[in-house]
């Protein structure tokens, strides 16, 4: 019998999220009408997709730390790569389970929009220039990707107007709750239209969607694979450490080198796994010998990647750069007078200033209505120039959004004379 043969496909088809679904108008809402052309042949899913691909935040990602940073190695995973992954093993379980694959894809290819500099070090830090700063807010990547496609996130209209991307609740839900630390079998999404804004911490709801979930087991089962490959060709990991993982694979594999393991072998594992073992009514559900093995992958990979001791020295330089540019732009602060400031400084820091400089004036109230107007912007107002507290939120949304590169341009412009 062939493994095809052995899946049922289309388990799901009842609850996908399309018309038939009762949730679909509320999966399907935007927090603001969106422009349209009467010839969009698109659905509300397709749709999001594409306004998400064509986004800067998107293009950021190639930029962006997956584990290894700022790496010259062309083949070291980027945030971009391991969003392509998961994308790519959303939709093929999405098919497989009757699912809407559109769906899946717009969620997957939107769910790290938010993510910092320096991947998860860089969450790490920026939580502490919060504390530093006194914020009193919480920062993960999750919240920050949903306010990035809420409110920072722009793309020209049909007439030039730079406005928010507007996506549908499903495909915002999707992301705020796709925390890739899967703790648990047997995901079922929740009842309740929530109010996503409210939430407050990872993997505190699940998703409102079918879909939502399977981007959710997605992203864990993308970035096992990958990451074992970059350390491999990093050449991270000892003898000791290389027999340590060929025995966990051996429960999968029987007799098999961990040379011939890869993403791809390790992804399509999980994934036919998922679908042997998931229906409606017990959720999507891996065997127990692969829940376990997945277990003792992601344990590997923390002991033996993540907390690598050749990775300290790059966080220490981290955080010097993400705090050396929070300091620097944190003294320009003069309520009204800040755009002043920054463009007078624009002879130490042209780059620094000016980019910031036009950051305040997208995003806050200090541009002349006919400044605004002139460049297009028709985008929300978000911060109150007036406000200090405001000022430090659009000095973090700042920081936030940058990629590693462009971070590191910043500090060497700040250090350099």
């Amino acid at each position: 019998m062939t493994t095809k043969e052995k899946i049922k496909e289309n388990l799901f088809i009842d609850y996908a999220m399309t018309k038939n679904n009762p949730k679909y108008k509320e999966a399907t809402s935007r927090l603001d009408v969106i422009y349209r052309k009467s010839e969009d042949i698109r659905s509300p899913f397709e749709r999001d997709y594409h306004r998400i691909l064509y986004s800067n935040a998107y293009r950021r990602l190639k930029h962006k730390t997956q584990v290894f940073f700022a790496t010259n190695n062309d083949h070291i995973c980027t945030r971009i790569e391991h969003v392509n992954h998961v994308s790519s093993a959303a939709e093929v379980l999405a098919r497989c389970m009757g699912l809407n694959s559109e769906l899946a894809r717009a969620i997957a290819t939107g769910h790290d929009l938010g993510h910092p500099p320096f991947g998860h070090t860089g969450e790490k830090i920026i939580q502490e220039v919060i504390d530093n700063l006194n914020l009193g807010t919480k920062f993960w990547h999750e919240k920050n990707s949903l306010r990035f496609i809420d409110k920072i996130e722009t793309l020209p209209d049909y007439e030039g107007f730079e406005r928010n991307l507007d996506l549908t609740y499903a495909v915002r839900d999707g992301i705020i709750c796709h925390c890739g630390e899967v703790v648990e079998n047997g995901l079922k999404p929740r009842d309740e239209f929530i109010d996503l804004e409210a939430i407050n911490a990872p993997n505190e709801y699940q998703s409102y969607t079918w879909e939502g979930l399977v981007v959710k087991i997605s992203d864990k089962i993308a970035y096992l694979g990958r990451d074992i490959e970059d350390a491999l060709s990093k050449k991270i990991l000892t003898e000791e450490q290389k027999l340590e993982f060929e025995a966990i694979i051996k429960n999968l594999f029987g007799q098999k080198k961990l040379t011939d393991i890869n993403t791809s072998t390790l992804v399509h594992l999980f994934t036919i796994d998922l679908c042997k073992n998931s229906n409606p009514d017990v959720g999507l559900t891996f065997s127990k010998e692969y829940f376990e093995i997945m277990k003792m992958i992601k344990d590997f990979n923390y002991k033996n990647i993540y907390n690598h001791k050749r990775l300290t020295t790059f966080h220490a330089y981290a955080k010097l750069i993400i705090e050396t540019i929070s300091k620097t732009l944190i003294e320009y602060y003069d309520g009204q007078n800040s755009i002043y400031k920054l463009r007078c400084d624009e002879t130490f820091y042209p780059l620094l200033c000016s980019t910031f400089r036009d950051w305040l004036i997208k995003y806050s109230n200090v541009a002349p209505e006919d400044e605004r107007k002139n460049k297009k912007f028709i985008n929300k107002i978000i911060y109150d120039i007036e406000s200090y507290e405001d000022y430090k939120k659009a000095v973090v949304d700042f920081i936030s959004g940058m990629t590693d590169s462009f971070a590191i341009k910043m500090f060497n412009e700040i250090i350099s004379f």
